[in-house]
């Protein structure tokens, strides 16, 4: 693969028009087929073959409703001594009604006098909004028109606020990613010491990012993705861009630095590090296309989506970054080297002052660091999945006010209603709907319980349930599973009828429910993945269990951290955290991911080196010093610029960003700067000569991948001589 890389990264260099016209021309067709062949998102997270989805079938079939259409609530609030009730409230909000009822796409508005949904203290009620189509078909202008119609209310002293997804619209580029670019930039310009150098692997990231979410944009208009997926893609692509680039561009300059001319050093560059950066993006996508096996399609989708931006970011940094390296010549060097002064002599690097510190002090240091992350992985151990409603967003918007004002006025469960389903056979449906309603009364955690509303047919009939406590809450939970506990009851008492729990509320915790089964043996896959990988690179098995538990500390503490600052509260204002709760059910599995691989790539970076002095007959100490007095300067940097690109999106209103952000950045510090920097040096150095050992016929089965490019190293010095 070396030699093939070598050879790749010299003809990029040497074409490097050719090259530039190639990728500018891929842009040019990716902009084209985004704007004719994009299609909108859905935040529509299910999982097929629930309960709860086959009983929405069944009451799309049965009642002919043709499909799960789009619904909005309108919630309407009073203020002073005034009610709802009072005369002049009352036409107020009857001529909004009239006024949704002619909006685009509506098929009904009901009327909270006749529906009974004005709140008992008469200060709150909502109208519920349907419409023909389901939320992804609801147009700008309907959207437009639902939101005018209550401007004449709010003019006459009522409060008017807006739920449901038809109120929900892609939020408007805040510019959080930029922040993390500038950062980044900063980080890149003390690495390199050149503004030229600084700037290329910020150019190929943000080429990279580029076409892939308008690859993104084209797949829409085939497939239902989430509107996060490109914030993923996003975070993930400018990321791994900058970082593979940092590490080519840095084996670049050393190759220069040598005497090589720009082709040949361009070719060395590809050849070694762009090995690892293969090997390295290989990890990342194959831990995030492996969310495709795992039965969960929206996660699949945003699984691949986000591998596709780590793939389009390491073929660039292959292809691309050599071709901008020809352009660049010698200027991605400091002005001293390239002036031919050589600059101030260097001194000893700190990454091997670091190294020795740490094996000179190497128990102590192993126990301080282990301890430091079980004591912030402890709140982990409360971690609680949902996913996210209305009471997760901003408190000023109108989706966070309504929920409020729904859950002061009728009681949190109004926000997160149960839709009961009975099947019967025909002239039964009425006194099972009945057994039903009395089963549902009859259990902790209810509030109301409607009537059973039969189909024309006479044999399915729908209830809506109540419950006490809020969407995400456990007691909600707790109430779906024990009406479900009771079916079998229900269908002996009945003789034969059915009852299934759904609703929207019930949707979300089977989702919720199937992506915590999937989190465990997701995590083993990836971690199996992880000891082979490490297996065959390393040539050891020690090093890969002690990279995987490595790996199993980084995610262990950023779950602990998630939980402390997202679900219980702590230090949520310092991070404009503006609600907390349960964390979002998919945040978890991309964590442990995106996690895997980027501990990966610091492994490979630091201690691939130190493998190969080893080999060359350095004591085993002496390796690890190596190791790091290489790459330790090149991986700080790294992890510096994933933790401020990931930090940038800390500043998003999404909580769904918002906690994958500060996740991911605060994963990436642990995992680099202590678990890395500290606990493998450490760890390494008790093991001594054992670290590196393999049995014989291991080793001969074993294909042997060359990441470091050893042996292309030594052709290139025959050829040399």
């Amino acid at each position: 693969m070396a030699t093939i890389l070598y050879r790749l990264g010299r003809l990029s260099f040497r074409r490097r028009r050719l090259t530039l016209v190639v990728w500018a021309l891929f842009l040019g067709l990716f902009g084209v087929g985004a704007a004719q062949l994009s299609g909108p998102t859905s935040d529509e997270l299910t999982v097929p073959g629930t309960e709860s989805l086959q009983a929405l079938d069944v009451v799309a079939d049965r009642f002919g409703d043709g499909g799960d259409t789009a619904t909005a609530k309108v919630v309407f609030t009073v203020s002073g001594d005034a009610a709802l009730t009072d005369r002049e409230p009352q036409d107020t909000v009857r001529a909004t009604i009239a006024a949704l009822r002619t909006a685009p796409q509506v098929t009904a508005v009901t009327d909270p006098y006749r529906a009974g949904t004005i709140a008992p203290d008469g200060r709150t009620g909502y109208a519920t909004v349907a419409y023909a189509v389901d939320a992804t078909g609801v147009d700008a202008a309907s959207r437009a028109a639902l939101l005018a119609a209550g401007d004449a209310a709010r003019h006459a002293g009522l409060g008017v606020e807006y739920s449901g997804e038809v109120t929900e619209q892609a939020g408007a580029d805040d510019g959080s990613e930029a922040l993390g670019i500038l950062v980044a930039a900063v980080v890149l310009l003390v690495t390199f010491g050149s503004l030229v150098a600084a700037g290329l692997p910020v150019l190929t990231a943000v080429v990279g990012v580029a076409i892939g979410l308008l690859g993104i944009e084209i797949t829409t208009g085939f497939l239902d993705l989430t509107s996060n997926t490109a914030d993923l893609a996003t975070m993930l692509g400018l990321a791994v861009g900058i970082d593979y680039a940092l590490f080519i561009l840095s084996r670049h300059r050393h190759e220069l630095a040598a005497g090589h001319d720009g082709e040949e050093a361009a070719g060395r560059a590809a050849g070694s590090a762009g090995s690892a950066v293969v090997f390295a993006g290989l990890t990342v996508i194959i831990a995030l296309a492996a969310l495709a096996v795992i039965g969960i399609p929206f996660l699949a989708a945003m699984g691949v989506a986000a591998a596709a931006a780590v793939a389009v970011a390491v073929v660039i940094n292959l292809t691309l970054l050599p071709a901008l390296l020809g352009f660049a010549g010698r200027r991605v060097l400091p002005r001293a080297q390239r002036d031919g002064r050589g600059g101030r002599p260097a001194g000893t690097p700190y990454g091997e002052r670091w190294a020795r510190a740490v094996l000179r002090h190497r128990v102590p240091a192993l126990v301080l660091s282990v301890v430091a992350v079980g004591v912030v992985a402890v709140p982990g151990l409360d971690l609680r999945l949902a996913l996210p409603d209305d009471s997760s967003s901003s408190p000023a918007s109108t989706q966070r006010k309504a929920y409020d004002q729904l859950a002061e006025g009728f009681g949190a469960g109004v926000n997160g209603p149960l839709l009961l389903v009975v099947e019967a056979p025909a002239g039964t449906v009425a006194a099972a709907g009945e057994q039903a309603r009395r089963l549902a009364s009859g259990l902790d955690g209810v509030v109301l319980v409607t009537p059973a509303t039969p189909n024309r047919a006479g044999d399915t009939a729908t209830l809506t349930v109540v419950p006490r406590g809020g969407p995400t809450s456990e007691e909600t939970r707790q109430l779906v599973h024990d009406l479900r506990a009771r079916q079998a009851d229900f269908t002996a008492a009945t003789g034969g009828a059915t009852l299934a729990v759904s609703g929207r509320t019930a949707v979300d915790i089977d989702v919720s429910e199937k992506i915590n089964d999937a989190l465990l043996p997701y995590l083993s896959v990836v971690v199996g993945l992880a000891f082979i990988l490490l297996m065959v690179v390393f040539r050891s098995i020690l090093v890969p269990i002690k990279a995987t538990a490595g790996f199993l500390l980084s995610v262990a503490a950023s779950f602990g951290a998630l939980v402390f600052i997202f679900q219980q509260g702590n230090l949520a204002g310092v991070l404009g955290v503006a609600s907390t709760g349960p964390i979002v059910s998919f945040i978890p599995i991309f964590l442990i991911g995106i996690l895997f691989g980027l501990a990966m790539d610091y492994e490979l970076f630091l201690i691939i080196r130190a493998r190969e002095e080893f080999v060359r007959g350095a004591a085993p100490d002496e390796a690890v010093v190596s190791g790091l007095r290489h790459g330790a300067r090149v991986v700080t940097a790294a992890a510096l610029i994933m933790m401020s690109v990931f930090a940038g999106f800390v500043l998003v209103d999404d909580i769904v960003i918002k906690s994958l952000g500060f996740a991911l950045a605060f994963g990436v510090a642990v995992d680099a700067l202590l678990v890395r920097m500290t606990i493998v040096p450490a760890v390494l150095s008790l093991l001594g000569r054992s670290a590196w050992s393999l049995p014989r016929w291991l080793d001969r089965a074993l294909p042997n991948v060359d990441v470091e490019g050893g042996r292309l190293a030594e052709r290139l010095a025959r050829n040399e001589h």
